[in-house]
């Protein structure tokens, strides 16, 4: 299948218009992203096949690692928020996809100002990353959009993800995630699965791996329900719904498997340019600036020992324990609601 998806992307499709369904659409981007989006040379957002956003906030300065990059867009994204004192490595298998990435690094780096190019591109697969030269340990972020699921080992990218990133560092990642187990025999449907469909996980099981492989509380960011629109593909995936959702891992070892209260909460101070007004953890925890925020133990940790430490107040420690907060239950994650500004951890 792995040749299958390879050839997908590197000879089936020659733009996103050449995709079958509406699986891998992109979403409205934020103001604040908007004005970079229109400097990207228009072949490599021709080129784009992703279904969800993957620029976390306060990222000047990081090192990032980019999972099936692609042609590129992504990348000269994330390129234009780490700065010049930050880095993006691709990662893709599509020699075309990536010939179309590399022949536009010139005109990102005279597009963003940098004096060098901040952006290099590797050719390999993301079930092998323990075969390129990279750092462990040497990434603050690795993210990746709508790939994921075309992985045909989505354990071992895990396991590899979490040995490249460093402490308290995080995987933030779009993809298509099913209400159910996809059948097999749709599995080796090679166009189902190149639309990004039939490789999706189903959510419960992807949140099972993420902890098997050393993500103990994984954090839904957002998710949207997904339209097909191609009634013969509708007609052979029958009842079976599909999801984008982004979520975020944190590399923070000895996290708890529940929502433990410690009596503690956070004060955000508003320094993140991009969430002036407040900070979104994920789809439970926005936080005011300036509101004292009550919050579990994990939730402190993700706060405190990441890139955010500086962001933030932080009131109480870890020596009483308190219980589980209510209503921290294990139902299914997505929803069409407004995250919460209350101050009950979930």
């Amino acid at each position: 299948m792995r040749d299958e998806v390879q050839d997908y992307y590197g000879k089936h499709l020659s733009g996103s218009d050449d995709l079958q369904t509406n699986a891998c659409c992109d979403q409205t981007p934020p103001e604040h992203l908007k004005p970079l989006l229109t400097r990207l040379h228009d072949e490599v957002i021709s080129r784009y096949y992703g279904c969800g956003l993957v620029a976390p906030a306060a990222l000047e300065g990081a090192r990032v690692l980019d999972l099936g990059c692609g042609s590129g867009r992504d990348a000269y994204l994330l390129s234009a928020l780490v700065g010049e004192r930050g880095s993006v490595v691709g990662v893709d298998m599509t020699e075309e996809q990536l010939a179309v990435a590399r022949r536009h690094q010139d005109f990102h780096r005279d597009q963003f100002g940098h004096g060098r190019s901040n952006v290099m591109f590797l050719k390999g697969f993301i079930e092998e990353l323990d075969q390129l030269d990279l750092e462990p340990g040497g990434f603050d972020v690795v993210v990746s959009n709508c790939v994921i699921n075309l992985s045909t080992d989505k354990a071992k990218v895990l396991t590899d993800l979490k040995r490249l990133l460093k402490p308290g560092g995080e995987f933030y990642f779009s993809d298509v995630y099913a209400d159910r187990r996809v059948p097999a025999a749709l599995t080796r449907d090679p166009v189902l699965y190149g639309e990004c469909l039939s490789g999706a996980l189903y959510w419960n099981d992807f949140l099972n791996l993420s902890k098997d492989c050393g993500f103990a509380d994984p954090r839904l960011v957002e998710s949207r329900r997904l339209t097909i629109d191609n009634p013969a593909i509708e007609a052979k995936l029958g009842d079976i719904r599909f999801y984008s959702a982004t979520y975020r891992l944190f590399n923070l070892d000895g996290l708890e498997p529940a929502c433990e209260d410690y009596g503690q909460a956070v004060v955000y101070k508003g320094t993140v340019a991009e969430q002036p007004h407040g900070f979104l953890l994920d789809g439970h925890h926005y936080l005011p600036t300036g509101k004292v925020f009550p919050v579990c133990g994990n939730s402190w940790r993700m706060l405190a020992e990441s890139r955010f430490r500086s962001h933030f107040d932080y009131i109480g420690d870890f020596s009483t324990h308190y219980g589980i907060f209510q209503d921290c239950g294990l139902n299914p994650p997505f929803n069409d609601t407004t995250p919460s500004s209350g101050g009950g951890c979930c």
